[in-house]
């Protein structure tokens, strides 16, 4: 009996040149202590809100957090030449009118709600057009009220509560937490690690000035001297997508083509997005080494935990090749490993010479003699289900996380392209691969 598949894991190594993605409270790069080394560290909401915005650019479907919401409300009904007391006063009903209690908030800051609200761009122009239906109450309400009174709510708690607990796919794939109103919390598809690098990685000094193009007499020349830090990484970037809970976010009227658009677009984003920090002085927009999916159906698996000892550079220097070979223990269900993310989906990358795994010399013979080709390797193919499935040798790890930049891959397991994942949607519409409706026929 076919079991769906409900988490698609994704495992990216990536490498950064000199940036600071992701600042601490002293504006210096974030390091974490992971196996008694310090590592470079991306906080997951530094990676996530780039890749939101871009899934949501594509959408042309944009939310917001803010807590702005009645502030916003009220702008927008003054421009539409409303009194500004009644328009604040509509503001404060908001807030007042969309719970028992009302939504907690700073009456001195313009009504502005205490927790950030995450919900749909358009929610405002929604809220304003229900306080110009029912201007002709507010106007009676703030007739009636008298200062330093408890507002009396006048909005139907019901259409409010509508309005800010409405979705967007964004809001489905990373989830909204709402405690103040418990039916606008969605539980998030996507759950994404922190980044780390899988070597050590210390913060190294940059020193530069700043010269005075128009110096006095005296001025030495310089303006500004400062001393910035900057790391170079290669990274392990972790993130998983609960499908189920996707679909279940979506509602019963979402098909499995909606659900595999979304996931397919969260794939793209998750690897070619990158954290905006310092991005102008650093420019670090570099792509993947390494992508890496695996299709589960009882739990995600992280395999953060196989760099736990840092890695260590060969003699030659590099961190790309070894760590693309450390792996779980237990192979995953269905995995398998792409080419770099810039691949054409119809371009073949050309094979590369692997380094040399026995150590080399420090110098070059005066004349090189040729060497002779290596023979072809098999493409890499996904592992199988049951007996048919590869076993390590004894003693050694099942090489999942295996180097495949170097090798012409199938036509299926090439990312970004589009068609390699029918695999994982197949199993979240719950039948067979070969069953699968391919909306992408070759």
């Amino acid at each position: 009996m076919h079991t769906p598949a409900r988490f698609l894991d994704l495992h990216i190594l990536q490498p950064v040149t000199a940036a600071n993605l992701n600042r601490d409270s002293d504006g210096d790069p974030k390091t974490i202590l992971f196996g008694n080394t310090t590592r470079a560290f991306v906080s997951p909401q530094a990676w996530k809100r780039p890749i939101r915005l871009n899934v949501e650019q594509d959408l042309d479907e944009h939310a917001a957090r803010t807590r702005m919401v009645p502030p916003l409300v009220a702008r927008k009904l003054q421009e539409a030449q409303w009194p500004e007391d009644l328009a604040a006063f509509a503001a404060a009903q908001i807030v007042h009118s969309a719970k028992d209690k009302g939504l907690q908030h700073n009456d001195q800051e313009g009504y502005r709600t205490q927790a950030m609200l995450y919900l749909p761009k358009d929610v405002i122009d929604d809220l304003v057009a229900l306080c110009e239906k029912h201007r002709t109450d507010l106007e009676e309400a703030l007739a009636a009220h008298r200062p330093k009174k408890q507002i009396t709510p006048v909005l139907p708690a019901k259409d409010l509560a509508a309005h800010l607990t409405r979705r967007t796919a964004s809001i489905n794939l990373f989830g909204r937490m709402l405690a103040e109103i418990p039916a606008g919390h969605v539980e998030a598809a996507v759950q994404m690690a922190p980044a780390f690098s899988v070597h050590q990685s210390d913060p190294q000094p940059d020193f530069f000035t700043a010269v005075e193009d128009l110096p006095q007499d005296g001025d030495s020349g310089s303006a500004h001297l400062q001393t910035a830090f900057l790391t170079t990484s290669l990274f392990y970037r972790f993130a998983t997508v609960n499908i189920t809970d996707l679909h279940r976010n979506l509602g019963p009227g979402a098909t499995a083509g909606t659900v595999k658009d979304l996931v397919e677009l969260f794939v793209q984003h998750f690897i070619l997005s990158m954290p905006s920090g310092k991005k102008t002085a650093t420019a670090p927009h570099t792509v993947p080494d390494l992508v890496h999916y695996a299709v589960r159906d009882r739990r995600s698996v992280s395999y953060g935990a196989a760099f736990e000892q840092p890695v260590t550079a060969p003699a030659h220097g590099g961190y790309t090749a070894p760590p693309a070979r450390r792996s779980p223990t237990t192979p995953p269900p269905s995995a398998a490993c792409s080419a770099p993310a810039t691949s054409s989906p119809t371009d073949t990358p050309a094979p590369r010479p692997s380094p040399s795994r026995t150590s080399a010399p420090a110098t070059r013979p005066s004349t090189p003699s040729p060497q002779p080709a290596p023979p072809p390797r098999p493409p890499i193919s996904p592992p199988r289900a049951g007996r048919d499935r590869p076993r390590p040798a004894p003693g050694r790890p099942a090489a999942v996380l295996r180097r495949t930049r170097r090798l012409p891959l199938p036509r299926h397991l090439r990312l970004p392209h589009r068609s390699s994942l029918i695999g994982m949607f197949a199993a979240a519409q719950g039948r067979p691969r070969e069953h699968a409706l391919d909306p992408y026929p070759t």
